[in-house]
């Protein structure tokens, strides 16, 4: 085992694992000051996923030129400096460790293997640091066990949310004077005062009067100012103030971005699908885009027959149950499929598409990773609007969390932009027994 050479007190050697560069292919270059090893399993497995056409199989080519790169720079065995402080090296004297490891540990396993590399690291530099990186909780408690210290991938996490904050709502609650609720409706519009709770772009407001608990508005915050909510759509009716604000914002153009969150139930979908009908009929769009992360709850059911349109069906189900629940019947969502009105674009294959003049549905988006919601983002052409939904306590996805998804992290990072908005719906409208389902269990 080769010796690291330390340059601070405070370095730490850093196992990492294949987790970690698939569900981040920049995090190679994320642990600056630190040194980075990587087993040559972890090559081994990147060698596996290279073929595909998806983003793991992008992020497996991508770490695999970068090494390539390096050769150039020196030797990867002995370790190279990658220029933040950082080194590179990849350790493959790996049998020699396989003793090191306890008897109910098959050594031919991948995670085992890891593990042989970091308690043959952790033995070689007695003073240094030693951890295990990776996005696998399984091989996190089996280094527990063992005594080496392993952690997640920490980069993508929302801090504020992690850190016992609060994911941002989208709205505020505040109070007024009595003047200031008259010069709303006098004037349809109240500057923002420093006194007020600082608000982002774009962010709701429910204000009650100081004087009178029963006189209130419903106000969005725009330029400094709080403008009127218009929430009036021509084949749903809001049944609380959070669905009216997310009516406002799927219904407004200026607004390219809208994030809706919330429970089963409290109509993400049923709104959305309303406000993309009437932007259609109003021939503001000229198609409606649905996509979604395929993440089954539960037992995978295994590759399903026929052609796209078939394996997708499944999928879909939650949209064609809403637009039956709207407008009564769904033989026209298949007319409007059939004339490519509604056009079905599954994840996998989103990549070099451009969606232009279109009203995008993003289902599920709390199952997708930073980087895959990033790509489906960047797909959004002139004219269209973006609209993404989930809830972030229904995950199916391995590897992300409530603080990793990529819809936390779009919410809180695009939070401060005017170009986008979110609404978190807290009450559930499907029936009494769904949302006591969905706030008890």
């Amino acid at each position: 085992m080769q010796t690291i050479q330390g340059k601070h007190g405070n370095r730490k050697i850093l196992v990492i694992d294949t987790s970690v560069l698939l569900h981040d292919m920049q995090s190679i270059h994320s642990f600056p000051g630190n040194d980075v090893v990587l087993p040559l399993v972890v090559l081994e497995e990147l060698d596996r996923f290279k073929e595909r056409q998806d983003l793991l199989g992008s992020s497996a080519r991508y770490v695999n030129r970068y090494l390539d790169q390096l050769r150039s720079t020196g030797n990867l065995h002995n370790g190279v400096d990658v220029g933040n402080g950082q080194t590179v090296r990849i350790e493959n004297e790996l049998s020699p460790l396989g003793t090191q490891l306890p008897s109910g540990l098959d050594f031919k396993k991948g995670d085992n293997q890891l593990i042989a590399v970091a308690l043959g690291l952790k033995q070689c530099h007695p003073g240094a640091t030693v951890k295990v990186v990776t996005k696998d909780i399984n091989l996190r408690v089996k280094c527990d066990a063992l005594g080496l210290v392993a952690e997640d991938y920490y980069r993508d996490h929302v801090k504020s949310v992690k850190e016992g904050g609060q994911m941002f709502s989208g709205q505020e609650a505040i109070e007024l004077a009595d003047r200031d609720i008259d010069t709303f409706y006098s004037q349809r519009e109240l500057e923002v005062s420093d006194w007020m709770p600082e608000l982002q772009p774009n962010q709701f407001v429910y204000a009650t009067s100081d004087l009178d608990p029963k006189k209130s508005f419903l106000a969005i915050h725009k330029n400094g100012k709080l403008k009127p909510v218009n929430y009036k759509c021509n084949s749903v009716n809001a049944r609380s103030k959070e669905q009216k604000f997310a009516l406002h914002a799927l219904l407004d153009p200026e607004i390219p971005l809208v994030s809706l969150s919330g429970l089963a139930g409290s109509g993400k979908t049923f709104l959305t699908l309303a406000a993309a009908m009437q932007g259609f009929s109003e021939k503001t769009y000229k198609r409606i885009i649905i996509t979604r992360s395929i993440e089954p709850v539960g037992k995978e059911l295994g590759f399903l027959p026929g052609d796209i349109d078939d394996k997708m069906a499944p999928w879909l189900s939650p949209i064609v149950d809403n637009f039956r629940q709207a407008f009564g019947e769904s033989t026209y969502f298949e007319m409007m499929r059939n004339r490519g009105d509604i056009d079905v674009a599954p994840l996998a294959f989103i990549r070099g598409r451009t969606f232009s003049e279109s009203f995008i549905i993003v289902d599920e988006a709390q199952n997708t990773t930073i980087h895959e919601l990033k790509t489906i983002i960047t797909r959004t052409g002139k004219n269209s609007k973006i609209v993404l939904l989930g809830d972030i306590d229904q995950i199916d996805t391995p590897y992300i969390d409530s603080y990793s998804n990529g819809l936390t992290i779009a919410v809180e990072k695009l939070k401060t932009s005017d170009l986008t908005c979110h609404v978190t719906l807290e009450r559930g409208e499907r029936s009494e027994l769904a949302t006591l389902a969905g706030q008890m269990l």
